[in-house]
């Protein structure tokens, strides 16, 4: 249902009746038992199930500990695999109530979909992979070739901008699922695989000989990423948002899975007390327990444990930290004061 108001200008202002499944999140998963979480098809490092079926993964990750603040059980999330084109759709009729999935924040995503990202999970941007055997050093080579990659994504936009910008042909085959679109790279169908550089490196594991293929060193874009909800519930909002800056903090601060109980009860630093609940209460503004971030953190880790255990050095793919470094060592992730 749609109402009218009349701005201060004078300017007519349309405002959407909030739909029942953008009201009160919190209280309808705590109902269910169990968080809805949107994720990949399968990506290794941020969403994929293991051979045992178990999802795991960075985006996975944040589920976790979003059901590890809400009922103290991590494993109290339900997993919703999604393509690249069916995800928003997803979020906004309700199936799931919070998506995961290495989606670009943009400007049209936060203002015209009906949707809130709730901050930055990783930093990536744009590449391109190609076969060893095309002896190329550089994506301005790729002039006339044919680009492989997923449709309903800013890669194909991107892509054109890129090529346009530096006057070379090329030809965008979009597919509706990154597999289907992998698949024929890899049968030769295509020149070129483009993606987010942290997808690239990821998707090679998947390729038969994955030595034979390279990735480019342009990054063609930025791409920040991060889990959103729907707009109009603002408690959901704010507890999800909450939840990836307690763990980003608690790297900062030094509180890891290791030691966090231990640092509930005796740490002396006001900014650990406050994190932990030990002092304050900041849990229950946004329907929580006061030892909300303790039970993230036993449960999953921070964000640099998350990190290093599913694409950094603990982990295949071996991605450096880099731009999702602490703001301390020279990257870009940085903790919202809990105070």
């Amino acid at each position: 249902m749609n109402r009218l108001i009349i701005g201060a200008a004078g300017f007519v202002l349309s405002l959407t009746a909030l739909s029942p499944v953008s009201a009160q999140t919190l209280d309808a998963v705590k109902k269910k038992g169990y968080l809805q979480c949107g994720v990949t098809t399968g990506l290794p490092g941020f969403s994929n199930p293991d051979d045992k079926g178990v999802w795991k993964g960075l985006d996975v990750d944040f589920c976790r500990a979003l059901a590890a603040a809400i009922f103290d059980k991590p494993d109290a999330v339900r997993f919703t695999p999604l393509t690249a084109k069916d995800r928003f759709e997803a979020l906004k009729s309700g199936e799931i109530d919070i998506l995961s999935r290495n989606t670009t924040w943009s400007m049209s995503r936060d203002t015209q979909l009906g949707f809130n990202f709730i901050g930055v999970n990783y930093y990536d941007g744009q590449g391109f992979m190609v076969r060893k055997a095309l002896n190329l050093a550089s994506a301005k080579q790729l002039d006339g070739a044919s680009i492989c990659t997923q449709t309903g994504t800013t890669n194909e936009l991107n892509a054109g901008d890129f090529f346009r910008q530096n006057n070379l042909k090329y030809e965008i085959k979009a597919f509706a699922g990154q597999e289907e679109a992998l698949k024929t790279y890899e049968a030769g169908g295509c020149e070129a695989f483009t993606s987010d550089a942290s997808q690239l490196y990821a998707l090679r594991l998947k390729l038969v000989n994955a030595a034979d293929h390279i990735v480019l060193p342009e990054v063609i874009s930025k791409e920040p990423l991060g889990p959103l909800v729907r707009h109009g519930d603002d408690q959901w909002f704010d507890l999800a948002k909450w939840t990836l800056y307690a763990m980003i903090n608690a790297e900062e601060l030094g509180v890891n899975s290791g030691n966090v109980e231990e640092m509930a009860k005796t740490s002396t630093n006001p900014e650990v007390r406050r994190l932990l609940g030990a002092e304050g209460d900041f849990g229950t503004p946004i329907g929580l327990s006061k030892d909300w971030v303790v039970r993230i953190v036993k449960a999953v880790g921070n964000y640099g444990e998350s990190f290093e255990r599913n694409v950094g050095q603990g982990s295949l793919l071996k991605i450096a930290r880099g731009q999702n470094d602490l703001w301390t060592r020279g990257g870009l992730q940085y903790g919202i004061p809990i105070r």
